[in-house]
């Protein structure tokens, strides 16, 4: 223990080169090696299946609210949290998701069918960031010049995240922001004639008695998007590759496309689209052995969790057949993703277009992936073949 800081000495470096050039492998090997660990730029990382779980059942210890900036309702606990909650769900009820499924395989459709056919490309630049961008504007009813403009700024985020360059990430958030504002201004002049989507639904949203202020709407938008973008993204990366790497299951999907949905939920358990989320401790607690101080950052490391040999087994065997409650892709507790019945809708979509319109998904010869290094996920560029 360092006596002028009272802090720990790192146990490991979640920046490092092997780490980051591996994330999956990195995690595994810290849940074997230290699965309450400390570093200087994560605070305490759980790695372990059951520690994770008892952080996200335990709001009252473990405390989502770990940002100075307003975040609805992801950011918040209870007694706050309920309300902002109840107001989200509504705008994902099984009747309006069901709803989107047409458009979202229209979409998929025209997508997939622009893929140039039996040579390489990046599935990460010519699907995966465009189904996200287009799928994200679509449900929330945004204009499709936006789609552009969304995935300028998608590629400019990532580059800024790759740098590390703080300075220019928060000058993209802010900018973001701004296309929040433009579209609430724009449906705020229009009035009646507004469009009537998600995004003027939350102009018209009341909490405690008052309307949504302008903070909370922005709030809720961002967390949906740049969540989603990101996350989506990842996900369908996640999907091809694994997907390209394994013919035989390829195959089985084909003929039994019912099984896609199980699929879909296996392979983001073998390889996370989301690595972590935060946390921060109200009181002093001791977990996996190691005493953490009231007011320290938590780091819960998903990529680690669902791979855990205690609960999974093998975390690299693939099957169909496991326990979807223990399962943390979508979460847990009072946080579940809000979203979630969305988000597979979504990826059953693309993936069953993606299946239909090729015999065979492979790797391109002679290149390997761009893995994604901290905090995103997936892989930063794909070279496929598709048949």
């Amino acid at each position: 223990m360092d006596a002028v800081t009272n802090k720990p000495e790192p146990d490991w470096d979640p920046r490092s080169g092997q780490v980051l050039s591996d994330q999956i492998k990195a995690y595994d090997e810290m849940r074997h090696r230290c699965p309450v660990a400390y570093s200087d730029y994560l605070g305490w990382s759980l790695f372990r299946h059951e520690d994770v779980v008892r952080a996200l059942d335990d709001h009252d210890t473990f405390s989502s609210a770990v940002s100075n900036h307003l975040s609805v309702p992801s950011g918040m606990d209870p007694p706050r949290h309920a309300p902002y909650r109840r107001l989200i769900e509504h705008h994902f009820e099984p009747a309006r998701v069901e709803a989107f499924e047409l458009l979202c395989r229209t979409i998929s459709a025209d997508l997939v069918s622009a893929l140039d056919r039996s040579v390489e490309i990046d599935l990460v630049t010519r699907l995966a960031q465009r189904f996200a961008v287009r799928i994200q504007c679509a449900f929330l009813g945004w204009p499709d010049n936006l789609h552009a403009p969304l995935l300028e700024w998608v590629r400019r985020n990532h580059e800024a995240t790759l740098a590390r360059d703080t300075a220019a990430m928060a000058m993209i958030a802010h900018e973001f922001d701004g296309y929040i504002h433009d579209l609430l201004e724009a449906r705020l002049q229009a009035g009646a004639a507004a469009p009537d989507d998600i995004t003027t639904d939350l102009l018209r949203q009341q909490i405690g008695g008052r309307p949504l202020n302008h903070e909370e709407i922005v709030s809720i938008l961002r967390n949906w998007t740049v969540g989603e973008l990101g996350t989506i993204t990842a996900c369908v990366g996640i999907l091809a590759h694994y997907l390209a790497q394994k013919p035989q299951l390829q195959r089985q999907l084909r003929e039994e496309p019912g099984l896609l949905p199980a699929a879909i939920d296996e392979i983001l358990r073998l390889h996370a689209p989301l690595i972590s989320n935060r946390r921060v401790t109200t009181k002093p607690v001791e977990i996996g052995e190691r005493k953490i101080a009231a007011g320290e950052r938590v780091t819960l490391i998903w990529a680690s969790a669902n791979r855990d040999e205690i609960v999974f087994g093998d975390p690299d065997e693939f099957r169909l057949d496991r326990d979807p409650a223990k399962n943390l892709l979508y979460g847990r507790g009072i946080h579940v993703c809000p979203g979630a019945q969305l988000s597979r809708l979504e990826l059953r979509v693309v993936m069953e277009q993606l299946l239909k319109d090729t015999s065979e998904i492979a790797p391109a010869p002679g290149c390997q992936p761009a893995i994604a290094i901290y905090p995103a996920s997936g892989f930063s560029t794909l070279p496929l073949i598709l048949v």
